[in-house]
């Protein structure tokens, strides 16, 4: 079954950016369904493993990021990540491009390292009109680490992410289907 992985990069744990992400995760597994099969069992008293989703947030993981040698939660959330099927990496737009937080992770995978699965880019910006630049990094980073990028990512603005349910109704909407085919070629 689908293993989903939301990496969430907001700098304040349990953000609304962790609830907005959670969602698109969730409706875009539901449009999905069951594709390809993991090595991993689904959740307990999950009925499928298109509803398995894990999430990261890297704001609890907090100074440890940064420590010359990861601790345990630094490298399970390393692990959690690379071995994902579908990874929903979701920042909010800073300085132009994605947050510090997201890069100094992303920094520990190896080359490749998230070539298992298929990354989805998620930004929330103040400014939609401005807003491409920071999908388009996220874009590049991802790729660079071997993912296979899905077209389109989504795009929230600030004040959209205090009920975010209608864009990502339809962004998932217009997302399941590439979504479906890239797993499909993966499995």
């Amino acid at each position: 079954m689908t293993r989903f992985t939301v990496l969430v990069a907001a700098p304040e744990p349990g953000s609304p950016l962790r609830a907005a992400a959670a969602e698109a995760a969730r409706t875009l597994a539901a449009l999905v369904g069951p594709v390809g099969s993991s090595a991993a069992a689904p959740r307990e008293g999950s009925p499928t493993g298109a509803d398995r989703t894990d999430v990261v947030d890297l704001a609890a993981l907090g100074p440890a990021l940064l420590a010359a040698r990861p601790g345990r939660d630094v490298v399970e959330a390393l692990e959690t990540v690379r071995r994902s099927d579908v990874l929903l990496v979701a920042t909010p737009q800073a300085h132009g491009s994605y947050t510090g937080l997201l890069k100094v992770f992303l920094d520990r995978l190896p080359e490749v390292g998230l070539g298992h699965g298929v990354a989805v880019p998620m930004a929330v910006v103040e400014d939609l009109r401005n807003g491409r630049t920071v999908e388009d990094d996220l874009r590049v980073l991802l790729a660079d680490l071997g993912s296979w990028v899905l077209e389109p990512g989504l795009l929230l603005s600030r004040r959209e992410l205090a009920e975010p349910r209608g864009v990502v109704a339809a962004w998932a909407e217009v997302a399941a289907p590439a979504l479906g085919q890239a797993l499909a070629v993966r499995a």
